[in-house]
């Protein structure tokens, strides 16, 4: 009788941790899919920002192929970590594009320019909230996946670790600009 209570309770507890596992892996889902949704408005708003700046700037083409291409590398990218490289690009080089702005007064004083760029201002904040709770549920994710003993059942459920999204170190430094020449870069 004690034996079955025994293996009734032990059978309860996997369950029970299970759950816990399956709302975890869930909720990281759901953090990365909101992600997802705000990266892909800033990469539909940028093309904006590009032509807003091509009107005042025409000759600076190698800031706007930078962007272009940066964006481009953002938007293919898959995993975590390879999204977080590629937007880390991507910020680099609208840092540079929107230090060019500086350089044209009409185009810094355009209320459509303006709109643009407080929408991606947003989106940046959004991204930024969005990217800290991802982290936060894929840290108690993986840290529950590797607690005994949520790591047996983990492995016998083929639960696997998330990546974090992160954009790499050397991506987070203020790019170097200077207008001596006519460029950012």
């Amino acid at each position: 009788m004690w034996t079955l209570v025994a293996i009734a309770a032990v059978f309860m507890a996997g369950i029970v941790l299970y759950n816990k596992l399956v709302k975890l892996r869930e909720r990281a889902d759901a953090a990365w899919a909101a992600i997802d949704v705000h990266l892909k408005r800033r990469h539909d708003l940028i093309p904006n920002v590009v032509e807003s700046v091509k009107g005042y700037a025409a000759h600076e083409q190698k800031t706007f192929e930078s962007v272009v291409a940066a964006r481009s590398s953002a938007m293919t990218a898959e995993t975590p970590a390879q999204k977080g490289q590629a937007e880390g690009m991507l910020n680099g080089a609208l840092r540079s594009l929107f230090a060019l702005v500086e350089a044209y007064p009409d185009l810094n004083s355009s209320v459509g320019f303006r709109n643009l760029e407080d929408t991606l201002n947003n989106l940046e904040e959004s991204i930024q909230a969005a990217r800290r709770y991802y982290n936060d549920v894929v840290r108690d994710f993986d840290t529950r996946m590797g607690q005994v003993p949520s790591n047996l059942i983990a492995n016998s459920f083929n639960f696997r670790e998330r990546e974090f999204f992160e954009i790499p170190e050397d991506e987070k430094a203020v790019p170097n600009v200077s207008f001596s020449d006519g460029t950012a870069s």
